[in-house]
């Protein structure tokens, strides 16, 4: 596991890290001792990215961009943030903290980074399938049945993983289709923990702003209550939803009946239609109504009905009975 222990200063509205001896030094203070992470130069990743030439990716605080280390061939992304001031600093901290110090095989895994002068910047292993939104939103794209499940199980065992199984508890905060990416088995990981909160060993919630993307954002954050892992459950219950029926959460021109993907669900359970929910598409319809009740499980308006990820992941597996799940009370 790695020890991050970042120094910062203020001067003005510019971050920057303390100066140590030595950039090997400096490289320890960010990252410790034990790291297997390469420490790249802006040079070096200019040269990477062909000057940061082909853009495959955007977020909040920056572009993510292809790039091939010449010297063993290998494809990666490159992330570098755009904002130097504040928000930029705190982002590349904080996910070099979270997943600096993990590794499951669906979660994207960073290689390296580059912290030099007022330069931010994190290298990932390259992800060739683009994102779980490329493929549930484009019709051509479409899973079909049998891997949605699977890649909704392999979403639910890397948020597990960041949930119980880490040795610092990490909320992701930000758990949509845009963050999931899919390597070129199709395998799903969960991506972007910018925006991420890692609890202490005694802390089980957290009180922050409201982060995410809306949408998927828990109720109680809009209540400005605390947060705790509860949050990612509720975002990936949307997802799970999203994930059946392949469509956004949200489309204003569909019947006002259809338009919000959870109300609709629940009223297509509640009357025994769950089969609109896929069209024409064959599918296990007992594999449906279990996948469609852990979705309401999971974005119970009360955080403490939400179950955790761990029974998540048996109620996707059928390794246990599902109850009925009552009306989310918020619609």
């Amino acid at each position: 596991m790695l020890v991050i222990s970042i120094v910062l200063f203020c001067k003005g509205n510019i971050w920057g890290y303390k100066k140590v001896d030595s950039r090997r030094s400096d490289d320890v203070e960010l990252i410790g001792e034990e790291s297997s992470l390469r420490s790249f130069t802006y040079d070096e990743l200019e040269r990477i990215t062909n000057g940061f030439k082909e853009e495959i990716g955007k977020g909040s605080f920056g572009t993510v961009y292809k790039g091939i280390i010449l010297d063993s061939q290998k494809l990666v992304a490159v992330k570098r943030l755009d904002k130097l001031l504040e928000e930029g600093e705190q982002e590349f901290h904080t996910e070099m903290k979270a997943i600096g110090r993990t590794y499951h095989k669906n979660l994207v895994r960073l290689l390296g980074y580059c912290h030099g002068g007022p330069n931010r910047l994190l290298v990932y292993e390259y992800m060739s399938n683009g994102s779980l939104a490329d493929m549930l939103f484009k019709p051509e794209n479409k899973p079909f049945w049998e891997e949605r499940l699977g890649i909704a199980c392999g979403i639910a065992r890397g948020i597990l993983y960041l949930h119980e199984e880490c040795e610092t508890q990490i909320i992701h905060c930000d758990i949509k289709p845009q963050n999931i990416l899919m390597n070129e088995y199709r395998c799903a990981k969960i991506s972007d923990f910018g925006l991420a909160k890692l609890l202490k060993p005694d802390q089980t919630r957290t009180f922050t702003g409201i982060r995410g993307t809306r949408g998927y954002v828990a109720p109680e954050w809009h209540r400005k209550l605390p947060i705790t892992v509860k949050a990612d459950v509720y975002s990936f219950g949307i997802v799970l939803l999203e994930i059946i029926c392949c469509r956004r959460n949200a489309i204003w021109d569909l019947p006002e009946d259809e338009a919000i993907l959870e109300e609709w669900a629940y009223s297509c359970f509640e009357n025994g239609q769950l089969v609109s929910l896929v069209g024409s598409e064959e599918i296990d319809k007992r594999q449906l109504e279990r996948m469609v009740k852990v979705a309401l499980w999971c974005i119970q308006e009360e955080p403490s009905m939400r179950p955790s990820m761990k029974k998540v992941l048996l109620m996707l597996e059928g390794t246990v009975d599902i109850p009925t799940p009552p009306s989310p009370e918020f619609f």
